[in-house]
C-alpha cells in the first residue's frame, strides 16, 4: 500500500506532466488565430477566426468574448471587435462578411 507521501509525488507528477500536455500542444502552433467579435442582423454575438473554421454564435457578448478567448490561448490581443453588422459565414472559410467599412478596434 502506497504512504501519503507516494501517492501525492503521483498526483504532483501527474498534474506537471499534464500541464506541460497543454502548453506544449499551445506552442506548436506558431501563430495563434485572430478573432473577430461583433453583432449579427439579429442581435447575437458572433465570434470567427480569421480562417472562418472556428467560431458561433451567442446570446451575450461575455460568452462570446470567453470562447474567442478560450480558443486563442487567452491573449486578449488576439479579440477584435468589429463596428456594424457582423455575420457569421459559414460556406466560405476564409471570407468573413462584414457591412462595415469603420476601422475594427481591439479588445484588452
Amino acid at each position: 500500500m502506497p504512504t501519503k507521501a507516494a501517492m501525492s509525488n503521483q498526483q504532483s507528477l501527474r498534474r506537471s506532466s499534464h500541464e506541460e500536455h497543454r502548453t506544449s500542444r499551445a506552442c506548436k502552433c506558431s501563430k495563434q488565430p485572430l478573432f473577430r467579435i461583433g453583432k449579427d442582423r439579429r442581435g447575437h454575438w458572433v465570434v470567427q477566426d480569421e480562417s472562418g473554421l472556428c467560431g458561433g454564435l451567442f446570446v451575450d457578448r461575455a460568452q462570446a468574448l470567453k470562447f474567442a478567448m478560450f480558443e486563442n490561448g487567452n491573449r486578449p490581443q488576439a479579440v477584435v471587435m468589429v463596428p456594424g453588422v457582423f455575420e457569421l459565414n459559414i460556406n466560405q472559410p476564409g471570407r468573413i462578411s462584414s457591412n462595415s467599412n469603420a476601422p475594427q478596434k481591439q479588445v484588452a
